[in-house]
C-alpha cells in the first residue's frame, strides 16, 4: 500500500461479486478484511482463498487472475464471531436491497459497537433503514458503476472498470477514497449524496422490469417502438420526481448519466441509439438483474426498492407515475407467483394494453 494511505480494518457482509471485488482489491494493497459469510461460502473461502480476474483493468497491467491466499484475510460464519476480531474502521455492505432488513436485524444487538456502514446497495431507501438502527452518523452513502461477474464464492471477474462514488459528508470519506484509489478502484467523492444515489438508480431502471416481465433482452425491448416509448415514459417519471426534490442528475464514475437524462428529452428516433447503449453498457451480455432474480425462482425482487421507490416518492409529490407503478405491481405479482411466469412472456402488446 502507498505509504501515505493508512491501512483500514474492514468488515464485509457476504461474498458477493461487488463485495469480493472491492474487498479483494483492498486486501492486495495491505488492508485487513474480515468477511461474514454463510457457512458453505466461508468454508470455500477458507480453503481456496479469493480468485480475482482483474485483467480488464488496463492500468493494473495484469495478464492473469490473481489469487488472494486465505491467510491474508479472515472469514467468520457469524456476525458475533466477526466482531471478536477487534475494532473495525467501517463495514462494507453491497447486498441486494431486499436483504437489507435481515442484515440489520443481525446488526441491531451490536449497534452500540458497530462501525459506520458504507452502503453500496442499489436503491434509495437502504441508507435510511441503516440510520434507523445505527444512527445517521454511521451511514456512508455510496454507489458502484463497475461491472463484476461472480463465478462462485470468492471467484470474480472484472468485466468493466468504471468506479465507485462516495458521499463526501462523512468524516471517513476522504480516507476511504484514498484507500480505494490506492487499490485502483477509481473512487470519486460527491457532495450531494441523494443526487448521487438517484442518478445511479436512474441507470438501474433501464429495461430492467420489462425484461423480466416479457422475458426479453434489453436490445429486444428497445427494438420495439412501443416498448421503447414505455421505457422513455418510465425514465421521465423518475426525472420528474428528482426535479420535485431538487435533486440533480450527476455523472458517476465513467458513467455519463447526464447524457442519458438529456437523451430522454430528444425525439424518439434520435434518442434511441443513446438510450439503447446505456441499457446494455453496464451489463455486458447478461440479462438485467430483475430477470435473473425472477427466473432463479428465489421469490424476491428489487423492483419495489427501485421503481417502487419512484412510485412512493411520486405519490408524496403528487406526480403521476403510471408506468413505474404498472412495472412494479406486475413484477411483484410474477415474483410471488400470483400470476403465471409466462403471462406476458414475449407478448409485449398484451402487456402494453395495461397502460391504456
Amino acid at each position: 500500500m502507498n505509504n501515505s494511505v493508512q491501512p483500514l480494518k474492514i468488515l464485509v457482509f457476504g461474498a458477493g461479486a461487488i463485495s469480493t471485488y472491492i474487498a479483494g482489491s483492498l486486501i492486495l494493497t495491505g488492508n485487513q478484511v474480515v468477511f461474514v459469510a454463510r457457512p458453505s461460502s466461508a468454508e470455500l473461502l477458507h480453503t481456496k482463498g479469493l480468485r480475482l480476474d482483474l485483467t480488464k483493468a488496463k492500468r493494473r497491467n495484469i495478464k492473469n487472475a490473481q489469487i488472494v491466499e486465505a491467510h491474508l484475510f479472515t472469514v467468520a460464519s457469524s456476525l458475533n464471531q466477526a466482531l471478536t476480531y477487534g475494532r473495525f474502521d467501517f463495514c462494507l455492505l453491497a447486498l441486494k436491497s431486499y436483504d437489507t432488513k435481515s442484515v440489520l436485524d443481525e446488526i441491531r444487538p451490536f449497534a452500540d459497537k458497530f462501525p459506520p456502514i458504507l452502503c453500496l446497495s442499489n436503491g434509495v431507501d437502504n441508507e435510511a433503514m441503516i440510520a434507523s438502527v445505527l444512527g445517521a452518523e454511521k451511514v456512508i452513502y455510496g454507489t458502484v458503476t463497475t461491472a463484476v461477474a461472480r463465478h462462485g464464492p470468492g471467484d470474480i471477474v472484472l468485466e468493466k472498470l468504471r468506479g465507485i462514488g462516495i458521499s463526501s459528508a462523512h468524516p471517513l470519506s476522504e480516507r476511504l477514497a484514498k484507500a480505494m484509489n490506492s487499490a485502483n478502484l477509481n473512487c470519486r467523492l460527491y457532495s450531494d449524496a441523494h443526487s448521487m444515489k438517484w442518478s445511479k438508480m436512474l441507470t438501474n431502471l433501464i429495461a430492467n422490469p420489462a425484461s423480466a416481465i416479457l422475458n426479453m433482452s434489453a436490445s429486444q425491448i428497445y427494438a420495439n417502438k412501443n416498448l421503447y416509448k414505455m421505457e422513455i415514459a418510465m425514465l421521465k417519471e423518475c426525472l420528474a420526481v428528482m426535479r420535485s426534490q431538487n435533486l440533480k442528475v450527476v455523472d458517476l464514475p465513467k458513467t455519463p448519466v447526464k447524457a442519458l437524462a438529456v437523451a430522454v428529452k430528444l425525439p424518439l428516433w434520435l434518442s434511441k441509439p443513446l438510450v439503447s447503449r446505456a441499457a446494455g453498457s453496464g451489463r455486458g451480455g447478461k440479462m438485467p438483474s430483475f430477470h435473473i432474480d425472477l427466473y432463479s425462482g428465489r421469490g424476491k425482487s428489487e423492483v419495489q426498492y427501485l421503481h417502487g421507490a419512484v412510485v412512493r416518492e411520486a405519490k408524496k409529490e403528487n406526480i403521476a407515475a403510471p408506468v413505474n407503478r404498472l412495472l412494479t405491481e406486475t413484477l411483484i405479482l410474477l415474483t410471488h407467483k400470483q400470476i403465471p411466469l409466462n403471462e406476458f412472456a414475449n407478448q409485449p402488446e398484451k402487456f402494453l394494453t395495461k397502460l391504456k
